[in-house]
């Protein structure tokens, strides 16, 4: 459970589980592309008949009764992962943690909680000591947690959680930790110190996620997972839009010449600091002028989101995600952009928005090629990716 990192932390575990030859299942959402990303059984991604035919057997058994788009897909996902051998199964937790519809394992290995900031305040609370009460409704009596790194309201709430139910809590900064150290991931926890490569996933953030996947799976001492795997599972580890390179596509063939193109998720103030904080560090080595195609749900905050990349953003374009009825309209989205004092324009799709940074980049004449990030919503990195196929 978490606000962000779930789904990369999720995604590093499975790297370093099927590199120590492990058959693993995951349930992770939302999806970018299609429903089936959502439902992973020993590597591959379920096939459209099976599918289908848990769901037909799920509504079946529910008998007309009312039941959520979430609640009967996670009932299909758990009979689905009934019925196949697997050694590891892992769960992202949808919205919360304490009343998700995956919080029905009592007796799960190890528990963990990423980050936790301000989303979904209408379901989950207006304030992060509430928020964080949800989340920590995944822990267990005496299943070891794993907590990642938190405001001090949030940690001392998640230990005095830890107290009661009498489970051992590894906490980073604390009792695990990671940096990098010449271009290299130096991982330390109670058990020792061991020297990685680097994660494939770009951005500090990912040092931290990968740390708190591999705090998991060393807490979890029957995996007995060896360094050599933990190594290949962080060159090997993909998960789509999270500083995610496009390197080919209409999209990038409607870009200005040599434009570096990225496309992440970060769809919330926490989200939009990490993101930030990843350009900058492109920026210090490769620096380039930068513009952001920006698209939101009109659920999220995009004022908390544009401030992080005061300072560092040339340009925000800002889109309606397509297809979507809970997108904020461009000029809503361009209103809060210029409200944090950005330069901000509206345009009418992403590939007009993509028209427009070009003439911005001619118009200024820089002899160096723009930076374009594609952010605000993983709606909109899922309707990048379907146009960009």
């Amino acid at each position: 459970a978490g606000t962000n990192g779930k789904g990369s932390t999720c995604a590093f575990m499975r790297a370093m589980l099927e590199a120590a030859g492990k058959r693993v299942h995951v349930y992770s959402s939302p999806h970018l592309v299609r429903f089936h990303e959502r439902i992973r059984l020993s590597g591959k991604l379920i096939d459209e008949d099976e599918l289908q035919a848990l769901l037909e057997e799920c509504e079946s058994a529910n008998g007309g009764e009312p039941i959520t788009f979430f609640e009967i897909t996670t009932a299909a996902a758990f009979l689905a992962f009934s019925r196949r051998k697997a050694d590891a199964l892992i769960l992202e937790v949808g919205l919360g943690g304490k009343l998700d519809a995956t919080n029905v394992i009592d007796r799960p290995a190890v528990t963990v909680i990423t980050p936790v900031d301000l989303d979904h305040q209408q379901y989950l609370g207006d304030d992060l000591k509430a928020i964080a009460g949800e989340k920590t409704g995944i822990m267990k009596p005496r299943i070891p947690c794993i907590l990642g790194p938190q405001v001090d309201e949030v940690r001392e709430l998640v230990e005095a959680r830890a107290m009661r139910l009498d489970a051992p809590l590894a906490i980073w900064g604390q009792d695990f930790m990671a940096h990098e150290e010449h271009r290299r991931m130096v991982f330390q926890d109670e058990s020792g110190l061991i020297d990685l490569p680097m994660p494939r996933l770009a951005g500090a953030h990912q040092i931290v996620n990968a740390a708190v996947a591999i705090a998991a799976l060393r807490k979890e001492i029957t995996f007995a997972i060896e360094d050599r795997a933990i190594e290949d599972g962080l060159m090997s580890v993909e998960w789509p839009a999270r500083m995610q390179r496009l390197t080919r596509g209409p999209l990038v063939s409607a870009a200005p010449k040599d434009a570096e193109i990225w496309l992440d998720g970060a769809h919330n103030p926490h989200g939009g600091r990490a993101l930030a904080h990843a350009i900058a560090d492109l920026e210090e080595s490769h620096p380039r002028p930068l513009y952001l195609i920006c698209g939101m749900l009109q659920t999220k905050d995009p004022r908390g989101f544009f401030a992080a990349f005061r300072g560092l953003a040339k340009h925000v374009t800002t889109v309606e995600i397509p297809g979507e009825a809970a997108s904020l309209g461009a000029g809503q989205l361009y209103d809060a952009a210029r409200s944090e004092g950005l330069d901000a324009h509206p345009a009418s799709s992403i590939e007009d928005a993509m028209l427009q940074i070009e003439a911005r980049a001619q118009l200024a004449k820089s002899k160096t090629p723009p930076r374009i990030v594609v952010c605000g919503s993983l709606r909109l990195a899922g309707a990048v990716l379907r146009e960009n196929a």
